[in-house]
């Protein structure tokens, strides 16, 4: 992690020629928002005294008490490797103040710095790996996103069956001009559809690197003339796109204090407890980790998403995994959100949900090690195992029904959020589709 001062930021912007820098900030859907200055309202932007209008950004705040003001952190200041040499473009992440100084609840970013304070308290660090996918289809004739892509490839298959190999290794190489340590990347099971994955980190760096993979994803697929999208399930009958969540917590010392050599799977209470708890909240997490009406049609069966409350040391059938680790360090893998999820709450929601199962010392149930997907609804109900919620008002219901989350987000953005939520999935079932027309219209 970058340690800058204020100096730093000056001196960097007037020796690397920086004529435009972006205040970037998250809304409550995940959507990168900014204000953009000149070098010369620098200083002002350090001062902490850019304001925007709040009531602006739907799930902020209320037209009677909108001045709102961004405060830059300083360690995330980047310059855009993309944009010209010569009056180049920077960026740095935000967190919102409201006109008295204080911090904007509502805030997504400030939801989750809350959390990992509750997580130091506790003595603890939480760091999370992402897996984000995502797909790449081409452009029509006036550059608008389409669901058509020309590739047959499928998982890990390379050139010239992946026609998104160069697009994927110029995001890649941007991504590591910016400071990060990607790990892999490599086309995944549905044509047109890929996955980077960059290096294990603190959460709120992990979070605020997740929105800049979006940026730099769909910015240099644009570049190749394709349109990236992070849409759940975009193509009917073909898999969709997750976010699978590796996670671990690490004591003041740096050890995980998931692991535990005595134990018979390499787990210690702390592992047990945090799985635990994510098992008891997870109905009403779904509504923040798949967020959206398309988040639920990735369920469906015989596509891979996990939607049974389980966990495996041994296979990926289950919504948790235990996956090998040859260093022998354990991590929890969820399985479930997606990549339309906001980063800063989802987190948020994982990280609370795991402190909860270690504080009441919540044991999970036996581990299942078969295929879940191959098993009988009477087998799943005799071995205890629920789903997850299979639509968006479902994970509604879910949500408004666990106090212990919804104060995770606090109760203005737990408002604002489920309210927006049910219009949303309102809307959605009362479109006439083009399915009911084509299955209906000529016969009825």
């Amino acid at each position: 992690m970058n340690n800058y001062t204020r100096e730093d930021i000056l001196r960097m912007v007037e020796e690397e020629d920086v004529g435009f820098i972006r205040l970037q900030f998250t809304d409550m859907y995940g959507t990168l928002k900014n204000v953009a200055i000149t070098s010369s309202q620098l200083e002002k932007a350090l001062d902490n005294e850019c304001m925007f209008d709040g009531s602006a950004i739907e799930g902020f705040a209320r037209m009677e008490d909108s001045d709102m003001y961004l405060r830059p952190d300083l360690n995330t200041f980047e310059i855009f490797p993309w944009r010209p040499q010569q009056g180049k473009v920077a960026r740095l992440l935000c967190d919102v103040q409201k006109a008295d100084g204080s911090m904007f609840e509502s805030d997504p970013r400030y939801v989750l710095k809350k959390v990992i304070a509750e997580a130091k308290e506790m003595g603890y660090t939480f760091d999370v790996g992402p897996e984000c996918e995502f797909f790449l289809f081409h452009t029509d004739e006036d550059g608008l996103p389409t669901t058509f892509s020309h590739e047959k490839a499928s998982y890990f298959d390379l050139g010239p069956l992946d026609l998104g190999e160069n697009a994927r290794r110029d995001i890649v190489l941007t991504l590591e001009d910016m400071g990060f340590e990607v790990e892999e990347s490599h086309h995944e099971f549905a044509p047109a559809q890929h996955e980077v994955d960059f290096k294990y980190d603190e959460a709120l760096l992990t979070a605020d690197n997740i929105m800049t993979f979006k940026l730099v994803v769909k910015t240099i697929a644009k570049r190749h003339g394709l349109h990236a999208t992070f849409m759940p399930k975009p193509k009917y009958n073909e898999n969709g796109s997750g976010m699978h969540m590796n996670m671990s917590l690490h004591n003041e010392a740096g050890e995980n204090v998931f692991n535990d050599k005595n134990d018979p799977n390499g787990m210690s209470k702390e592992a047990y407890y945090f799985i635990g708890g994510l098992m008891k909240h997870i109905k009403a997490m779904t509504f923040i980790t798949n967020p959206i009406v398309n988040s639920y049609k990735r369920f469906v069966p015989g596509f891979e998403a996990p939607v049974h409350i389980a966990w495996s040391r041994k296979n990926r059938t289950p919504l948790i995994r235990i996956p090998a680790d040859r260093g022998g360090n354990v991590r929890i893998e969820l399985r479930s959100p997606d990549t339309a999820a906001n980063p800063y709450l989802a987190l948020a929601v994982c990280l609370a949900a795991g402190l909860d199962g270690i504080r009441s010392k919540i044991m999970p149930p036996d581990s299942i090690d078969r295929n879940l997907f191959e098993m009988s609804e009477e087998e799943l109900k005799e071995a205890g195992v629920e789903k997850l919620p299979m639509n968006l008002m479902e994970a509604c219901q879910e949500f408004e029904k666990d106090e212990y989350i919804k104060n995770v987000l606090g109760n203005d953005l737990v408002q604002k959020y489920t309210q927006a939520k049910k219009k949303e999935y309102e809307e959605y079932v009362t479109q006439v589709t083009e399915w009911e027309l084509n299955k209906y219209l000529h016969r009825i």
